[in-house]
């Protein structure tokens, strides 16, 4: 059941008055069956797998607190059954296929098997939540949760379930326990925010899918200024898609009284690679930090160990999002530039200041110009179907770039933009984009619209209203996070 579908239009409201017209005791019952219909709604099958994991987590978790003085044995079955299925489901056709490659370097014969299983939605997402709930409980940091039902609501809420915020057992866990009382303003706020979410989904992401998938479809009959169009649109697309989504999950969960953490802070107004890591994804980001970077040896060990921390945590991150190289690769390159930022002295210079609030003005804009320059080109891994490709359109992209105004035309020619359709589909949606993040890195812009004078703030409404409607995609196309 995808957020933007006509389904999710009629569950959230009946899921909404059911919640709040129940009795207390009855509530936390009600969002555990909802979780599991929206679950089931994509394939009933792999209710099973979350199932598992859930119960696996929950047993193994009671058990560290009963019989402390072997509860590292309870651990490791947590992690290699969790980790065990997140491996069959989305690694094993990657890993025996890698393996069968590098024996045909060697000319050894492999009989390359392969699994026709396909990959459970949001597996990733809610085995990182088991994962660190029971390592949480394991390192003391929270009691292991008695009661099943309560525990197996909070892995599988299902604002978050298939594509987060993957949330922390101290955050989400006690408020699924305690008792709400329904706050307005809160439920409008979460309205608002999910507004929001659409219009980054449904006017930006999804229009500008159109381009991507276009010229990333046939890389090779393509060159100059529309690879680099098709680079710089899946720049927006994939944070207008994923932050649209955590924007909805966060809203929606605010229906129902619950907070979830923020998950994106404006990432392309970052001054340095690891500063974007700060403000993207922060829910994956901190889990990496937290669950291998520190247990790694953080950067307590020396610059070099710091260094190697960094890269393997990236590596491990991009193949966190898939099961091929091309994500190995964007997440090495991260690393990389990562580490450079630790090693350049201009770089720690400038960290330096930045921590400090003293750097220049024209400093913070070149830093972020040329922050958001080398993330756009690593998305470019991210996105191509291989690394073929992604060299390809790398190299490619400047074909002509000495005559600028052919170099331009013809990249417009080739993604067929009038200059109508541009200002309206592309323009306009992103400089709303970019005036919302910037206001966002110094205060909360829905708070602040809801405080200005009723006729300016209605205004802003309408023509919110009249934007989406004009402009937005409704084909109910899926989040491109879905598929990790």
């Amino acid at each position: 059941m995808l957020f933007n579908s006509l389904a999710f239009a009629v569950f959230l409201p009946c899921v909404f008055f059911l919640y709040w017209a129940l009795p207390e005791k009855y509530r936390g019952a009600l969002l555990l069956i909802a979780s599991y219909y929206f679950y089931m709604s994509w394939n009933v099958k792999y209710v099973v797998l979350i199932l598992f994991t859930t119960i696996v987590s929950y047993v193994c978790a009671l058990c560290m607190e009963k019989y402390p003085a072997r509860k590292k044995p309870f651990l490791w079955g947590a992690l290699v059954s969790c980790l065990g299925i997140l491996f069959l489901f989305k690694y094993f056709n990657f890993f025996m296929d890698t393996l069968a490659r590098a024996a045909q370097v060697v000319a050894l014969p492999v009989h390359k098997v392969t699994l026709a299983l396909m990959l459970p939605v949001g597996i990733s997402f809610y085995t990182f939540q088991t994962l660190s709930y029971v390592i949480d409980v394991y390192r003391g940091d929270v009691r292991a949760e008695r009661n099943f039902f309560t525990y197996a609501a909070f892995i599988s809420f299902f604002p978050q379930l298939v594509a987060g915020p993957i949330e922390r057992t101290g955050n989400l866990l006690p408020q699924i326990k305690e008792k709400h009382v329904f706050d307005s303003q809160k439920a409008v706020y979460g309205l608002k925010l999910m507004a929001w979410g659409f219009l980054k989904k449904l006017v930006i992401a999804d229009n500008l899918a159109v381009y991507v998938d276009q010229i990333f479809g046939d890389v090779h009959y393509y060159s100059g200024f529309s690879m680099l169009l098709a680079a710089l649109f899946f720049t927006i697309q994939i944070y207008c898609d994923f932050s649209g989504y955590s924007d909805i999950a966060i809203g929606t969960a605010k229906l129902f009284g619950i907070n979830l953490m923020r998950n994106f802070n404006s990432p392309y107004f970052a001054t340095s690679v690891r500063d974007f890591w700060s403000r993207w994804h922060i829910s994956l980001s901190t889990w990496f930090r937290d669950y291998v970077y520190i247990p790694l040896g953080g950067n307590r060990k020396g610059r070099v160990r710091t260094i190697l921390n960094q890269l393997v945590t990236m590596l491990v991150s991009g193949l966190w999002h898939g099961a091929a190289f091309t994500y190995v690769v964007w997440g090495g390159i991260h690393g990389i530039l990562q580490a450079l930022e630790n090693v350049l002295p201009f770089c720690r210079r400038h960290n330096r200041l930045s921590r400090e609030g003293k750097e220049r003005c024209g400093e913070r804009v070149l830093s972020r110009v040329l922050t958001f320059t080398v993330v756009m080109l690593a998305w470019v891994f991210f996105r191509a179907d291989s690394l073929r490709d992604a060299c390809y359109v790398l190299v490619h992209m400047w074909d002509g770039i000495s005559r600028p105004v052919l170099y331009l035309a013809q990249g417009f020619a080739d993604l067929e933009l009038q200059t109508v359709d541009a200002c309206l589909t592309v323009l306009l949606p992103l400089t709303l984009l970019w005036l919302y993040d910037y206001k966002a890195l110094t205060c909360d812009p829905i708070d602040a619209i809801s405080r200005l004078r009723p006729a300016v703030r209605w205004g802003i409404y309408y023509a919110f209203i009249f934007l989406v409607l004009m402009l937005a995609s409704f084909n109910a196309q899926e989040f491109v996070y879905f598929q990790f």
